[in-house]
């Protein structure tokens, strides 16, 4: 029962007012920086999602999409790309959390990409020297790929495959989603050193590794791709950078506020609004 707009059982809850809604989403965070003078290939940026059954990284399942609250204002971070490995800092850095908050809601984090030795979203290559690769986290990416002596390093993890599936030094792939309404592959890991020979870094945004002559490939911005290594001839033997993260959440049009800071992109598909977030801003619900 109401009366003037109020919920007789429950004063201030109009008969009107706006109901929660369920969101879905991608979260991907930055991928990893590649290693200098025969460096391996870096992970990819952690990948969280929940839409249409499609799975997470490393193997995880679909999660359970966001409920959202109208007037609530959620905060969208977007995790930059490691930098690079360089002559004097041999080890590139690891890329940054991409995350989703509110004050009503399990925050979402990806983990950023790995840089070689320690642990990300997705593992980083093993040196050559060392051997052995870093781990991915559970649920939101693969491993690097082992190093193997004789300047042939590992490849970075992707979202899809782990570092090395593809042949020594290749980076593995990312996974494809559809929540935009298109097709769309990333999170790819990024390519090791194999003296010698060009390596290809995974589906998704990995960069490449360049034989011979430097910098080595960067990920793509913006799908969490991991870097390639540095070569180890040549005057430059830089690794790339990694690439930046992205943000996407589907929310139904019927429920779609409007109200967004940092400008992400606003598209439709079906009954849906999309909105894919490069910079770091906020939804209000």
């Amino acid at each position: 029962m109401s009366f003037f707009g109020y919920n007789m059982l429950g004063f201030g809850a109009g008969v009107n007012a706006p109901r929660p809604y369920a969101a879905d989403f991608l979260v991907i965070a930055g991928g990893g920086g590649g290693g200098n003078d025969t460096g391996p290939g870096a992970g990819a940026g952690g990948y969280r999602n929940s839409f249409s059954s499609e799975t997470s990284g490393g193997g995880g399942s679909s999660e359970t999409s966001l409920t959202l609250t109208p007037t609530t204002s959620y905060t969208i971070t977007i995790g930059g790309g490691g930098t690079a490995g360089v002559s004097g800092a041999r080890n590139g850095t690891s890329g940054s959390n991409s995350s989703i908050s509110g004050s009503d809601i399990t925050t979402i984090t990806s983990i950023g990409g790995a840089r070689a030795g320690v642990v990300g979203g997705s593992g980083a290559g093993g040196y050559d020297n060392s051997g052995s690769a870093s781990a991915g986290t559970a649920n939101q990416g693969f491993a690097g790929g082992d190093g193997a002596g004789g300047a042939q390093t590992g490849g970075g993890g992707g979202a899809g495959e782990a570092g090395n599936t593809d042949g020594q030094g290749f980076g593995g792939d990312g996974l494809s989603s559809s929540i935009t309404g298109s097709a769309v592959t990333r999170a790819g890991g990024g390519a090791g050193c194999v003296s010698g020979s060009n390596t290809t870094g995974g589906d998704g945004g990995g960069g490449n590794h360049t034989a011979g002559s430097g910098p080595s490939g960067s990920g793509t911005v913006n799908t969490g791709g991991g870097a390639g290594g540095g070569t180890n001839t040549g005057a430059n033997r830089d690794g790339g950078a990694g690439g930046s993260g992205v943000v996407i959440l589907r929310v139904p049009t019927a429920s779609y506020s409007g109200t967004t800071s940092g400008s992400p992109t606003v598209s439709t598909s079906g009954s849906d609004t999309i909105l894919v977030f490069n910079a770091s801003g906020s939804y209000t619900g």
